[in-house]
């Protein structure tokens, strides 16, 4: 595979497989929009499979379009505009409770990277170090601390309220979304919000920054397992059923494609991960990407695999008051076809 260009040097280079650069391959490839949420390294198998040409060996001219939100991926994809989204699982699931039939191609990870309580580094020096202090504490103006999402409804909020409710807190905060990395930055950094919940990326920048600092790691695997008990699908790929219908081969190409910059990923350093996906999140420092990467590679599925016994331990975070999301089968959701024959085309 060709070395990877970084944003230092020429970003309009695209490594990709020199047998598919003739005019006849590419009047073959069939145009496609991939949507992810927000540019942080969470998303990265849709980049690599971008910027390693596995797109287009699989015959797709395929367009990656930032959604702003995984509410708004969500919306896209239900559109139609976009034939893959990333995102929280809940997001298909959402969608198949408004009669879209949201489908679950492949899962990224086994447990949440991006449930990381970042706190005002003003109010952990004045003493709130825990979540209960936290919420003990009331604004200057009188009212409940105000806690940071990239959405709501989104895979930040899902976890980060399970967490919360499971504590018996989260009536004692006001939950707001507040959008893309540089609007949530931006919203600890002029104290409009008291805690961020994000990823390691955004916990390093505003460390570096002096603005936060981290209050509760609910990416940590001892934390999970306590809490949620074991692997989780958190993190997949999705499409709607309608979609799949329009061009079966088209869907599994894209699987096909996330699939193999999984594997890729997998085989490959933090830096390296790094230097592939760097124009996609680059509003975040290199030193930031390069160690929520390393946290990622701890936490990614391998092996693209929904089993039973983790759907039951998502079942009690996805089907509850806060989501309101109506309990489904695992059948109903997910669509393990796809990945099925990605693993027999492309051995992990």
């Amino acid at each position: 595979m060709a070395a990877f260009i970084t944003r230092r040097s020429a970003l309009t280079v695209i490594a990709g497989s020199a047998g598919f650069a003739s005019r006849q391959v590419r009047a073959e490839e069939k145009s496609g929009r991939a949507i992810y949420p927000v540019a942080v390294p969470i998303y990265q198998s849709q980049f690599v499979a971008d910027r390693a040409g596995y797109f287009k060996d699989a015959g797709l001219d395929c367009k990656l379009i930032q959604g702003g939100s995984g509410v708004k991926t969500r919306e896209i994809i239900a559109s139609s505009q976009g034939d893959v989204g990333i995102g929280d699982v809940t997001h298909p699931m959402q969608l198949a409770n408004h009669g879209r039939a949201g489908r679950i191609l492949l899962p990224t990870d086994t447990r949440s990277g991006s449930v990381m309580f970042i706190v005002r580094k003003d109010l952990w020096d004045q003493g709130i170090t825990t979540l209960e202090k936290l919420t003990e504490w009331k604004r200057p103006d009188g009212r409940k601390p105000i806690v940071s999402v990239s959405s709501l409804g989104g895979t930040n909020h899902v976890w980060s309220s399970y967490y919360m409710e499971t504590m018996g807190l989260a009536e004692k905060v006001t939950w707001i979304g507040t959008g893309n990395v540089d609007t949530m930055l931006g919203s600890l950094k002029s104290k409009q919000v008291d805690v961020l919940v994000s990823s390691l990326s955004l916990l390093n920048e505003s460390q570096q920054q002096g603005w936060g600092t981290l209050l509760f790691d609910g990416t940590d695997e001892a934390i999970w397992n306590k809490y949620i008990g074991g692997k989780v699908p958190v993190t997949c790929h999705f499409t709607v059923q309608s979609t799949i219908d329009k061009d079966p081969p088209k869907m599994q190409a894209y699987v096909t494609a996330l699939w193999r910059a999984a594997q890729w990923i997998k085989t490959h350093s933090p830096d390296e991960v790094c230097d592939a996906i760097e124009p996609y999140v680059g509003s975040t420092s290199r030193s930031a990407n390069v160690l929520e990467i390393s946290a990622l590679q701890k936490v990614a599925d391998y092996d693209g695999v929904i089993d039973a016994a983790s759907f039951a331990r998502g079942e009690k975070v996805w089907f509850r008051e806060m989501t309101g999301i109506k309990p489904l089968t695992i059948a109903e959701v997910v669509a393990p076809d796809f990945a099925q024959a990605a693993r027999k085309a492309y051995p992990g």
